[in-house]
């Protein structure tokens, strides 16, 4: 019986153990900032080639500062982490992002960023690029 009561006593321990230990797979939940299959333009996001080449930056920009026209020729995601900054699609209008907005920047299409807030505007940019194709080219105004 003692033998009973103590394998009994130790499987419901082993039990309590298991259920209170967080699963060795667990995963964090997500906060998804954005996800999709176009540009803030509507264009089907397609990669270059060429071998696969990841980069993230931050774009610095002061008050009335602007890019000057330039073009993405691979796909970028960006996040406005600080101030506002306010692009100029040409055709395809203009749109002014916010700190906590996030984008699937225009492609192949010449577009100006001006930060229109009263501080920095800080971006964090990532170009889903490739070794053999420039990630953003500059365009005479």
């Amino acid at each position: 019986k003692r033998i009973a009561y103590a394998l009994s006593g130790a499987a419901a321990l082993a039990l309590v153990l298991t259920a209170a230990a967080p699963a060795r797979n667990s995963y964090p939940p997500l906060d998804v900032l954005l996800s999709g299959a176009e540009t803030i333009l509507g264009q089907t996001i397609a990669y270059p080639d060429g071998p696969p080449k990841m980069t993230a930056a931050i774009v610095a920009m002061l008050p009335g500062q602007s890019t000057g026209p330039h073009r993405h020729e691979v796909p970028l995601f960006a996040y406005m982490l600080e101030g506002e900054l306010t692009v100029d699609y040409g055709s395809g209008g203009s749109r002014t992002y916010k700190a906590g907005d996030a984008c699937l920047e225009a492609f192949e299409t010449t577009h100006n960023g001006t930060n229109t807030g009263t501080g920095v505007a800080r971006v964090l940019a990532v170009f889903a690029g490739s070794e053999t194709v420039p990630n953003t080219v500059a365009e005479t105004p």
